[in-house]
């Protein structure tokens, strides 16, 4: 799985520790979830796209 995480992150001026307290999760989650390493649950991935205003499609590739 790829991720544009760390692309909507900067268009929003979020770092990870940022993103990570908006959501609810350690740094670490988001760390991994911008390195492809973890796959998130359905709640963790509309939160982060509710957070970065985007839709789940547009910030997860999966393949």
């Amino acid at each position: 799985m790829r991720t544009k995480i760390k692309e909507f992150r900067a268009r929003h001026n979020l770092t990870q520790s940022d993103l990570a307290d908006k959501v609810g999760v350690r740094r670490e989650t988001i760390v991994f979830l911008e390195a492809g390493k973890y796959n998130p649950s359905l709640q963790l991935a509309h939160d982060v796209a509710k957070v970065l205003g985007t839709s789940i499609e547009e910030l997860f590739i999966f393949n």
